[in-house]
């Protein structure tokens, strides 16, 4: 069975196995509950979009953004520069899944045209000869009062490095999910067969890490689409007893981090220095932590502005106006007389609220992220300016905007 929904749309019911709808509830991915009628099931979006196998049922979420302007969310929030120079062609994708899974297939295609790029790692095993170093603690504890093998420790100069590894996982990983056209799938098979010599991470181990170098910059947008698939878009985990597999992305996750990383710059442009996620405590005991999105200090060191990113806005049952009570939170802690909360537009209007008594004003702020990619930056650089209380013809202030050309 396959269920379509949209990004902040309404649910639909569909008959299903009571164990069916059970593992949806509890996959976290879309919000499933039993309906009125016996054997049908309310299912509905979530705050994630993409695509997910579920208890053999199809999860397909579309983003209510275009998927170039999400796209440019996601350059940002992976490596705080955006797609520069690069052409995604991402037009003729018609979904948010298959656009990933082309636009990785071409860049890892890409980056593998000058071969598999090799190097150096460390390898621990047994041999029947010394190489490299003697693990002496190791030949001890496992192989007391034997000759051979020998636990040895050596650097092996070869094609199964860290970035090779991600690739091929990627691949694998996106050539398990169903709906992907023929031609990308034969493109991820190819590189599959290329790195024949390359290791396959193993699942719900941490990734390796990498360094950007030289030697592996035609890699570095290849990379940065693999870890999107293994890590930061990826679902693939055991949720009790349901196995979910797929693609899905937090949108809320999204937009704090480009938030982050854009209105971190444009703030720092007026001086000091922004810490995003940065960690503080409600209480004098240190028990209650916060950590909002973004704290701006100026260059005295004094805490300046805090903001926090609110794709869509937290209702919770009881607590209709949870962002206000969170910030209220924050502005104490931190000793300040105004707080920021910044929403995409459409979600939350723009307002601003005095606390009664306290004097504490709470600001909303609204970003229209369904514009040019340019025209999101300047509202970014707007934002900054209205909480530095400045105008923005104070210091320049200027993001790259990504070149994002559509083939067809």
């Amino acid at each position: 069975m396959r269920i379509d929904l949209v990004e902040n749309g309404p649910p639909i019911e569909r008959q299903m196995p009571p164990e069916t709808g059970a593992a949806l509830a509890s996959s976290g991915l879309v919000s499933a509950v039993p309906s009125a009628v016996s054997g049908w099931w309310v299912i509905g979006p979530d705050g994630r979009v993409g695509v997910a196998r579920v208890a053999g049922i199809e999860l397909w979420v579309k983003p209510k953004l275009d998927i170039q302007r999400l796209f440019f969310l996601l350059g940002y929030a992976l490596d705080g520069k955006g797609w520069r120079d690069e052409d995604l062609a991402l037009a003729e994708a018609p979904d948010l899944f298959t656009a990933l899974a082309e636009a990785f297939a071409r860049q890892a295609d890409r980056a593998l045209q000058q071969g598999l790029i090799q190097g150096y790692r460390v390898v621990e095993e047994a041999l029947p000869v010394l190489r490299g170093r003697l693990r002496e603690g190791e030949q001890m504890r496992r192989r007391f009062g034997l000759a051979v093998p020998i636990e040895v420790r050596y650097d092996d100069y070869s094609v199964d490095i860290a970035e090779n590894q991600l690739l091929r996982s990627a691949a694998e990983r996106l050539l398990r999910m169903p709906g992907l056209p023929k031609r990308t799938r034969q493109g991820l098979l190819r590189i599959v067969q290329r790195m024949a010599d390359v290791s396959v991470l193993v699942r719900g181990q941490q990734l390796p890490t990498w360094q950007p170098s030289r030697l592996n910059v035609r890699y570095h947008v290849a990379l940065r689409l693999a870890e999107l698939v293994l890590r930061g878009g990826s679902v693939e985990q055991d949720s009790g007893i349901v196995h979910v597999n797929g693609f899905m992305l937090n949108m809320a996750k999204v937009f704090e981090d480009f938030l982050g990383v854009t209105l971190g710059a444009a703030l720092t442009a007026y001086g000091g220095v922004c810490r995003p996620q940065d960690s503080w405590h409600l209480d004098e005991a240190d028990q209650i932590r916060m950590k909002p999105d973004l704290v701006w200090y100026a260059e005295s060191g004094a805490v300046a502005a805090v903001v926090d990113a609110k794709y869509k806005a937290e209702k919770p049952a009881g607590f209709p106006d949870a962002d206000l009570y969170q910030m209220l939170a924050y502005c104490t802690a931190l000793g300040l007389r105004r707080g920021h909360l910044v929403y995409a537009k459409g979600n939350e209007p723009t307002a601003m609220h005095v606390v009664r008594n306290v004097g504490v004003e709470i600001v909303q702020h609204a970003l229209d992220l369904d514009q040019s990619p340019s025209n999101v930056l300047e509202q970014v650089a707007q934002l900054a300016g209205q909480i530095v209380g400045q105008s923005t013809d104070g210091p320049e202030f200027v993001l790259e905007v990504p070149r994002m050309r559509a083939t067809r």
